[in-house]
């Protein structure tokens, strides 16, 4: 019988339906293995799954799945699962002749309303919980149901998986390395996995059976559908399968399936011996269904259905095939809640009736107290990314600590997320983003080279090797010891190499015995001389190499493995844990601070060090940082830190002294500015600098009414605030002050006026704001804008405006200040400064943080006309504006802007990244516009009546933090993402940022 011959059509489906149960509707064809599946949409909310069997189809097999959902029903009074519907005679059973004269069985069950979990995106860790908790709730209310059927011989059935090993040859290669290695991993776990706990499961919750809720932000599963796989069997098997199939798409595949362990477990307490096989459990689903594909292929070539899964199949048992078995157990345990090591507990028991001296570690040191050193990413100790990569700084710093401590040892490290470990040698790609290897797992103690380290228990030898090159030891030992019927390891690293390799594997080691002498530098991966001391329940699948350093995402799972060295020595100060938690730093800032200071993100991020374009958190984890152009040159850039630190140690005093540096800081931005901009005044923020171009203007025009853009923002000080149409116009603000103008914000995308001809339209608008002024009796002080409005959404001004806006201001005798705290020092690209981008020139500029890449350090430019006018006798003087330490550092940036070449990386980059986000745009039309000059964009989302969407916008930007992408919202509607990042953002960075834009775009909540 060919698969034609068997099918149903959606036509004849809607037939069957009205003839049998009176139910009229429109038919869908839906995806089944055995049965034809239709959806019956019968209108006013109702609809209906008709199931049409095969010929021949075992009824009493149809009889325990009507049997199961009755029970199910009945017994699992919080699941939502099919009903079974009767046909017009009362039979949960009914049958149609087809048009071949068959007999075929017929069910109709009720439709569960939602979405399938193959169609929802994304598929997040609270999502994947819920498809845990689900199916442990369904496990749940399944126990005592039996029928002759569900011990059926069965192919899905994970304890029958031995049938598969037939089938061997169908695959070659890696393929059929992969197989054949599960295969045997389940014929040798026999005799303990047979004898785990059986039941009647679902057996079935794979992506196409699993519905989820409508919402699109906290998606919950809410029912397992298709109870035609049912059987019992070992209850692991049904978590297995659950788990087989959703883990499907992801980098990190055991990651993945820890949610849904979890759940089950919250719903279905799960047995530690269970726990041993489900790795395995999960890999044989996958056999068997690339097995049941290889069949299929051959079987029915036309059935579409029956290969769905088998190249995501694939991917994840490759995946999977690399993940050490142990591993992923101690990983499952975690997450049900017991140790993740079965012996964690049986060690510290051993441990604390033990302790050992660190004499007997360094007999020749004959020292037993330790001084603690920090090298954590928060340490204030190793310094700036320059200074702890310089190996000969790095040892006096060492040398000097040790001299302040004669009789200590320093010593430190276990479980320090550490910022020597964040490059991308130790990064991977996992599923939220860049991960870095970053936690160490070890305690090191920093002795000179040559010192002797001796074992501090007997032990045999199961690793000896010289561990340098790109590994992370140089010469490494470890030892195994078997003490109270316990098995454990101890790791000596950092040795020197002909030290380490005089041992034998095999070799027994005395207590006492020397294993070794510390290496020098060179064998240490260019490192400072220490020990590095680790203790381990497991080996792993490691012979030659054992990681030091962990993702912190596995931080509790390799706590257990490895277990804290300083259980065994006891000492008070590598005990110390002076971590504050992120809670209790909120909780101060709600009691101590102002209610009006905001955090970033719905759960905000602790930040602790800086390096160039990312930050980091104190755990090590790196963001991207596209948003913070204070740090303009990149986050604590080594020169412009020296700079600081060297004139910080000299002198910092106030501008009335003579010093070199004002006039070095003078030189390096006039040469940036044009001639008509002579006169310079140093101040400490954009907020005063602002301020005290208002003060300039009364002093100059003798007018106070200033005329200033809607959306506008220009500082925190009074007078900004009152400039500022972002503020006054926001929430808690009280509207425009009386000498405060505002004209619409010329946004030609979305603003008043739009389209590419607006420009004269908005300097209408300007005029309309100076002839009121006029009627007042009064005149026009100033005219204030940025080249590109930051908190109006970063709007780029119609082409034109802002000459023919200038020229209206000054022909009533008013001045024209271009504030360019935000976009100027070369982040345009094209330009060094915005007002160039227009061919104009500002009588007053106003430049502010980026000029001090994060120290408080601004700056006013004018014209000598302005500055004569200003000085009318009132002494201006601001103590810190311009002292040496602010001037050295303005002056070193802009030095390195000039010497990076970073205008013109700027101009390269942001065009690069436009058009990449305009081809983005062209993919996904909630991207309305993509605007800016350089690195200073924005992306503003809209629907398809260009009506703004914030609550996309807000999803985007906590959804990339997740990928560990900083992004942040603008505009006066919130839905701009502005991106303006560190100078030094790469091509690479620009396609990341891209990337994982691209991603999000297309989940649920982002499609218009």
């Amino acid at each position: 019988m060919t698969y034609s011959n068997l099918l149903i059509t959606a036509e004849k489906a809607e037939k069957i339906a009205l003839e049998l149960f009176n139910v009229e509707g429109a038919a869908k064809s839906l995806p089944g293995e055995i049965d034809f599946n239709f959806k019956i949409d019968a209108g006013d909310g109702k609809a209906y799954i008709l199931k049409v069997s095969r010929p021949g189809e075992d009824e009493n097999y149809l009889d325990f799945q009507q049997q199961l959902l009755q029970y199910a029903a009945k017994h699992g009074k919080d699941i939502i699962s099919p009903r079974v519907i009767a046909d017009m005679e009362g039979n949960p059973i009914s049958e149609i002749k087809d048009d071949f004269d068959q007999m075929r069985k017929v069910r109709l069950l009720s439709w569960v309303s939602g979405r399938v979990w193959s169609a929802v995106n994304p598929q997040l860790d609270n999502l994947r919980y819920s498809l845990g908790e689900h199916c442990g709730r369904l496990t749940h209310a399944l126990q005592g149901f039996n029928h002759p059927e569900a011990h059926r011989e069965f192919v899905w059935d994970v304890a029958q998986g031995h049938w598969t090993t037939a089938h061997l040859h169908l695959f070659k290669g890696d393929e059929k390395e992969i197989v054949s290695f599960f295969q045997a991993l389940f014929l040798q776990a026999q005799p303990s996995y047979s004898q785990l706990r059986k039941a009647v499961v679902h057996n079935d919750a794979n992506d196409n059976n699993v519905i989820v809720s409508k919402d699109l932000v906290n998606p919950k599963v809410v029912s397992a559908i298709d109870f035609g796989d049912a059987v019992y069997t070992q209850i692991i098997n049904d978590l297995a399968i659950a788990s087989a199939y959703t883990i499907m798409y992801h980098n990190d595949p055991l990651e993945a399936a820890l949610p849904i362990v979890q759940g089950y477990h919250r719903a279905f307490a799960l047995k530690e011996e269970e726990l041993e096989h489900l790795y395995m459990a999960i890999a044989m689903r996958l056999v068997i269904s690339v097995t049941k594909s290889a069949l299929n292929k051959i079987a029915e070539p036309d059935n579409t259905y029956l290969l769905i899964s088998e190249k995501p199949a694939w991917e994840v048992l490759r995946k999977w095939r690399q993940i050490n078995i142990e591993f992923a157990h101690f990983s499952f345990r975690e997450a049900c809640g017991y140790t993740a090591h079965p012996h964690q507990e049986k060690f510290s028991l051993w441990a604390q009736k033990n302790t050992f001296s660190l004499a007997k570690l360094f007999p020749s040191i004959g020292q037993d107290e330790i001084q603690g050193i920090d090298l954590s990413v928060s340490s204030a100790w190793i310094g700036h990314e320059k200074d702890f990569n310089d190996l000969d700084y790095f040892q006096y710093k060492i040398n000097k600590l040790q001299g302040e401590h004669p009789a200590k040892i320093l010593a430190g490290g276990y479980l320090e997320p550490r910022p020597i470990y964040t490059t991308s040698s130790y990064d991977k790609i996992g599923n939220k983003g860049r991960e870095s290897r970053s936690i160490h797992l070890g305690v090191d103690f920093w002795l000179p080279a040559t010192t002797p380290v001796h074992a501090l228990l007997e032990g045999e030898v199961v690793v000896a090797v010289n561990d340098t090159g790109d590994k992370e030891y140089g010469g490494l030992v470890i030892l195994k010891h078997k003490e109270a019927r316990l098995e454990f390891y101890s790791l000596y690293g950092h040795l020197s190499v002909d030290s380490a390799t005089k041992h034998k594997i095999g070799d027994q080691i005395v207590s006492g015995q020397l294993i070794g002498v510390l290496g020098e530098a060179q064998e240490n991966g260019n490192w400072v001389p220490h020990l590095h001391f680790q203790v381990m329940l497991s080996l792993l699948d490691y012979t030659d190499d054992y990681p030091g350093v962990a993702y912190f995402n596995q931080r509790a799972v390799w706590a257990s493995i490895c277990p804290d060295p300083n259980l065994l020595f006891k000492s008070a100060t590598l005990g110390k844990d002076t971590e504050v938690s992120n809670a209790d730093i909120i909780a101060y800032r709600k009691q101590h601070l102002g209610k009006s200071l905001s955090l970033q993100y719905k759960v905000p991020i602790k930040m602790v060090r800086g390096a160039g374009q990312y930050l980091m958190d104190q755990y090590g984890r790196k963001y991207l940082d596209t948003v913070n152009n204070v740090a303009h040159v990149g986050h604590e850039h080594p020169s412009v830190v020296t700079a600081g630190q060297e004139q910080m140690a000299l002198i910092n005093t106030n501008s009335r002294y003579l010093h070199e540096n004002i006039n070095e800081l003078a030189k390096e931005l006039l040469a940036t500015l044009p001639p008509e901009l002579s006169v310079l005044h140093f101040v400490n923020s954009g907020s005063e600098a602002n301020e005290l171009a208002i003060r300039m203007v009364k002093a100059a025009t003798g007018q106070r009414d200033i005329i200033a853009s809607e959306v506008g923002y220009h500082g925190n000080s009074n007078m900004c605030i009152d400039i500022s149409s972002y503020k006054f116009d926001g929430k808690g603000g009280q509207g425009a002050p009386e000498h405060t103008h505002i004209f619409p914000l010329p946004d030609a995308f979305r603003g008043k006026y739009r389209g590419n001809n607006s420009s004269g339209k908005y300097a209408g608008e300007v005029k309309k704001q100076l002839e009121k002024i006029c009627a007042k009796g009064r005149n026009v002080g100033a005219f204030i804008i940025e080249p590109i409005i930051s908190c109006g959404g970063q709007i780029e001004l119609p082409e034109g405006f802002l000459k023919e806006a200038y020229q209206i201001v000054r022909e009533a005798g008013g001045l024209c200040i271009s504030d360019e705290v935000q976009v100027g020092c070369g982040r345009m690209g094209k330009t060094f400064w915005g007002f160039q981008l227009h061919d104009v020139v500002p009588d007053i500029v106003t430049i502010g943080k980026p000029i001090g890449n994060g120290h408080p350090l601004a700056a006013v430019a004018c014209t000598p006309e302005v500055a004569e006018k200003f000085a009318n006798g009132m002494e201006y003087f601001n103590t810190f504006g311009g002292n040496p330490v602010s001037c050295a550092i303005g002056a070193e940036v802009l030095k390195v802007v000039k010497r990076e070449k970073l205008q013109e990386h700027a101009y390269r980059i942001g065009e690069f990244l436009k058009v990449e986000l305009r081809k983005l745009a062209a993919e996904y039309p909630i991207i309305g516009d993509v605007r800016g000059q350089g690195l200073f964009l924005g992306i503003e989302l809209v629907n398809d009546a260009v009506e703004p969407l914030a609550e996309q916008t807000d999803y985007l930007a906590n959804r990339m933090k997740e990928h560990g992408i900083l992004m942040s919202t603008d505009g006066p509607d919130h839905n701009v993402l502005k991106i303006k990042p560190p100078m030094v953002f790469t091509q690479e960075n620009a396609e990341e940022l891209v990337y994982y834009l691209r991603k999000i775009l297309a989940e649920d909540f982002m499609k218009l």
